[in-house]
């Protein structure tokens, strides 16, 4: 547990019958809490020097199945199942709207959770991520990242049959024909030498979603992680701006 940065508080979560561990920032602090869903294969402790670096607010992510300390599901979970599970333990901390970010393949499920439960979803951040999955298992990809390979960061932390159900749950997923139903502000982060899931992605979601701002920024596919302080302060200083200027953005 050492390894995870920032001192999180670590929980247990049994929703569904699938058992998930919890990782919570700044637990009870003030204002809107960040919801942060993480890459395929990816656990608390890749993206822990990311969510260490937002300071007043509540920030908070899990283990998927098969992940780092999540122990894998008895049977294959589907896309909105598991964006269920998660709102279920936003519930349980007693929150009610998050703001969510999402990466990559959690990019994905944080289009699901933002159009299955949009009345709980404040604003939306989505990094290197796509309206449309169409090649399964391309977290594999990011083996081969050039911030990744510079960094020395070790992914992905999960078992093979954890890797199968979080590709199984996104394989031919699409949000295009939903994504013009979000109501909330929307920022989309793209990495500009991402080889992984191109900046076009990026745009084909901005597309699709009145209002949404695309800001294409330094590094490649995993550049939250790479670059966390400065896509923490990005994140934040969108978060924190009133709702005018978001609109007016």
């Amino acid at each position: 547990m050492s390894r995870i940065s920032g001192h999180p508080t670590l929980s247990t979560e049994h929703v569904y019958g699938l058992t998930l561990r919890v990782a919570r920032w700044r637990a009870g602090a003030g204002g809107t809490p960040l919801l942060f869903l993480n890459g395929i294969g990816a656990d608390i402790a890749a993206a822990a020097p990311l969510l260490a670096q937002f300071h007043g607010r509540e920030v908070w992510t899990l283990d998927m199945p098969g992940v780092g300390g999540s122990p894998d599901a008895l049977l294959p979970y589907g896309a909105p199942t598991i964006a269920a599970v998660v709102m279920e333990i936003a519930d349980r901390f007693g929150h009610k709207i998050v703001d969510l970010a999402g990466f990559s393949w959690g990019g994905a499920l944080a289009q699901q959770v933002a159009v299955q439960f949009p009345d709980r979803v404040r604003r939306l951040v989505l990094m290197a991520t796509t309206p449309t999955v169409t090649a399964p298992g391309i977290g594999w990809a990011a083996l081969l990242d050039d911030d990744m390979l510079a960094s020395g960061l070790k992914l992905p932390t999960a078992t093979p049959l954890g890797l199968a159900y979080q590709t199984m749950a996104m394989a031919g997923w699409t949000s295009v024909a939903t994504l013009p139903q979000l109501k909330m502000p929307v920022l989309i982060l793209m990495g500009e030498r991402d080889g992984v899931v191109p900046a076009c992605h990026g745009q084909a979601i901005a597309d699709l979603v009145d209002g949404a701002v695309l800001e294409v920024v330094p590094g490649s596919h995993l550049f939250p992680f790479t670059h966390a302080a400065d896509v923490a302060t990005r994140i934040s200083s969108w978060l924190d701006r009133p709702e005018a200027a978001q609109a007016a953005a």
